[in-house]
């Protein structure tokens, strides 16, 4: 029986029932959600991703207190049923498409949540991902991407704290192919030594949001990138798109960014955007390149486990480490924002004077 909840719907892509999506292994369908106070503090986020040809399903909610980063991982066996967005503790509802989500983490290790975004205008479509290692397709997805604010609170170990007045943040949503699940071993031929360099910004004025990505290979050449401006209530019709430029500082010793300068051809935007970090989140804490929590990972019927992380206490050139989005302040002519700084170097950046897989420059 492959019959679902979403086969109820007009969702169908293929000839087959919901339950299948295409026959690449490797396809997921991810929920993504950051937010932070005005001041950048208070940092939380969370991701929701569902893996249909492994039927799994893992959830990760994490956030910062202090000098500490608390996660709660959890993962369930997806009995082929895509439209039940619960995984463990770890929830979503859907309050109204493309524009409120809920997220309720249910008490589990001591961390309990109940958070509600709403968007500040209609989400922006980055362009579509498409990326080979020699013959293969090492990525093929697409994400739409929203600024909002959040109102709710958390609770750890039995101390609720409510979201800040003015909390804002970004929610996104992917899918297509990403590898997922346990490593393949089968070699590739005639691939290059593995190079990735990911710089992800949204942030947030007071009169709109700004996105910029930059996907570039090992000499600084970009293979996917985009600048948007979404002025607040902008309709799909209403969005900017336009072209920008980083350059990028590194903290001492690191693969972190520790600042740089966005320079932005883009209707409606500021023309150039610096940033100053206020402090840093490990994504590890959601699962990206986690040692035991990687996405799409079986840990059988269903598993939920707490992590805590002393954020001082941390081998910056691990690899569980090096994924990192850090809350800075910006400044974009007479604009005054805030946001996030998300990277991930992997391997040479020539640009940067980075070597080998994990070296610093």
């Amino acid at each position: 029986m492959v019959l679902t909840r979403g086969d109820d719907y007009p969702l169908h892509q293929t000839p087959e029932p919901i339950a299948f999506a295409g026959t690449d292994r490797n396809f997921y369908d991810r929920y993504f959600f950051n937010g932070y106070a005005p001041d950048g503090s208070g940092f939380f986020a969370a991701a929701f991703g569902v893996y249909p040809q492994l039927d799994i399903a893992d959830a990760h909610f994490s956030f910062i207190r202090g000098g500490s980063q608390f996660s709660l991982h959890a993962s369930i066996e997806l009995g082929m049923e895509r439209m039940a967005l619960r995984c463990g503790p770890i929830s979503i509802e859907v309050l109204e498409p493309l524009n409120r989500l809920r997220l309720v983490v249910e008490q589990s290790e001591g961390i309990v949540a109940d958070i509600t975004f709403t968007g500040r205008s209609f989400p922006i479509e980055e362009p579509r991902f498409m990326h080979r290692q020699g013959a293969r397709a090492f990525m093929d997805y697409t994400r739409m991407t929203q600024n909002g604010h959040y109102e709710g609170w958390i609770s750890l170990d039995g101390e609720k704290v409510d979201l800040a007045e003015g909390t804002a943040g970004t929610r996104d949503r992917s899918w297509g192919i990403r590898p997922i699940g346990a490593r393949d071993p089968q070699p590739i031929p005639g691939a290059p030594v593995p190079s990735f360099f990911w710089q992800w910004i949204p942030v947030n004025f007071d009169d709109g949001s700004l996105f910029f990505h930059v996907n570039n290979d090992a000499h600084g050449e970009p293979w996917n990138t985009r600048a948007a401006w979404a002025p607040d209530g902008a309709s799909a019709s209403q969005l900017a798109e336009g072209e920008g430029s980083m350059r990028t500082r590194l903290s001492s010793g690191t693969r972190w960014p520790s600042g740089g300068t966005l320079s932005l051809a883009l209707p409606g935007g500021p023309e150039q955007v610096t940033f100053e970090p206020l402090g840093r989140f490990q994504m590890r804490g959601l699962g990206y390149t986690h040692p035991v929590w990687g996405h799409g990972m079986h840990h059988g019927a269903l598993k939920v486990e707490r992590e805590d992380l002393d954020l001082d206490d941390l081998d910056p050139l691990a690899l569980e480490n090096l994924h990192v989005q850090i809350p800075v302040q910006v400044r974009g002519g007479e604009r005054d924002g805030i946001g996030v700084f998300e990277q991930l170097i992997l391997g040479p950046f020539s640009p940067l004077g980075l070597k080998g897989m994990l070296g610093a420059g």
